[in-house]
């Protein structure tokens, strides 16, 4: 018995038994080659993506060709015209959904590429009871879920009301358009209509707006929420980045505010990815009924005519461009060539303003 028991506690194995690193070294190799498979599937994923969101760009680019060829009550045959833009409509929400799905993926990726980090480095700081709080990669899963969730729902809920209705203001005007000179009477009726079917669209569009108001803005206030932005780019680039925010964001309703913090960021992104510049401010003021923004950087600059003509290739500033007309205010950029940029936003105050 007793030489049994020497026998059994010879057998135990040393921490540093062979075994052990043998099964490390597997756990790890299984993670690694799940990763490197997870990676050739996200790099297919993208060229499937980019092939898609090249085929919605060439419809959308079509849409805008006939429409600039024939802007008469059809854009050509209307019924061909219509079918293109269900084909827009339905190719937007698909390629909505693969983001989501590719963003999922890279979620994914991370998720293990930090595991095998994890055991690499042996870190036991992750390592908790059963009943302890989930990790945070599940987290983080749990929120981009809730984050898609919500987005789908604001997707649905654009699609059934101003898509809708602006595809509706779009017939009413061909409608008026076939009848103004036979009947004008029936055209100005009609007119009446379509406006205020937009004004009532137009505050659907704002409240979808505030809806989606930053938490940083909800936290910070607008002047807040701004100079955390600056700072963070200032952190990211070693930018030197001026501030001077004079203009009182309590004029400025929540959509505006938003309107405002999401061109601040667009331009300081447009500025770290394109205008190599050494020094940007950023600049609030009052001017006559006017809330006015400016972003101004020393960087190369371009040519904002050639710009303009690449038309919805210019993702950045048509995005700023489109924020700004929702909330009924005026976007400009001025560059030129080696001579720095500058980002305007003018927003009307008080009763010009609605």
């Amino acid at each position: 018995m007793d030489g049994s028991r020497t026998e059994t506690s010879g057998a135990v194995d040393q921490p540093g038994d062979g075994r052990f690193d043998s099964l490390h070294a597997e756990a790890k190799a299984a993670l690694s080659a799940a990763a490197n498979t997870l990676r050739s599937v996200r790099e297919r994923y993208r060229e499937a993506f980019a092939a898609e969101l090249a085929r919605w760009q060439a419809l959308r680019d079509e849409l805008d060709a006939r429409a600039a060829a024939d802007p008469g009550p059809a854009g050509g045959d209307p019924v061909a015209l219509r079918r293109l833009r269900g084909d827009a409509d339905l190719l937007t929400s698909a390629v909505g959904q693969h983001q989501a799905e590719l963003a999922r993926l890279e979620l994914a990726l991370r998720s293990l590429e930090n595991t095998w980090l994890f055991l690499e480095r042996g870190d036991t700081s992750l390592v908790g009871e059963a009943d302890l709080p989930t990790l945070p990669t599940d987290v983080q899963m749990r929120i981009v879920e809730a984050q898609e969730g919500e987005r789908s729902r604001l997707a649905q809920e654009i699609h059934d009301g101003p898509a809708q209705a602006l595809s509706n203001a779009i017939f009413q005007v061909e409608y008026i358009e076939r009848v103004l000179d036979q009947e004008p009477r029936i055209a100005r009726t009609e007119l009446r209509f379509l406006r205020e079917l937009l004004r009532r669209e137009l505050g659907d569009v704002r409240s979808f707006i505030s809806q989606l108001r930053p938490p940083r803005l909800l936290q910070l206030g607008l002047d807040g929420a701004i100079m955390d932005s600056v700072e963070t780019m200032a952190a990211l680039t070693g930018l030197a980045i001026e501030t001077d925010l004079s203009a009182p964001a309590d004029l400025l309703d929540e959509a505006a505010q938003t309107v405002v913090l999401r061109i601040v960021q667009e331009a300081l992104q447009n500025v770290r990815k394109h205008a190599a510049a050494t020094r940007v401010r950023v600049s609030t003021r009052l001017e006559a009924d006017e809330w006015r923004l400016e972003v101004r950087d020393d960087g190369r600059g371009f040519d904002v005519g050639s710009v303009a003509a690449r038309g919805r290739r210019n993702f950045g500033l048509q995005f700023m461009r489109e924020r700004a007309e929702l909330i009924g205010a005026r976007f400009e950029v001025r560059s030129r060539p080696e001579a720095g940029t500058i980002v305007s936003l003018a927003i009307p105050i008080g009763e010009e303003r609605g």
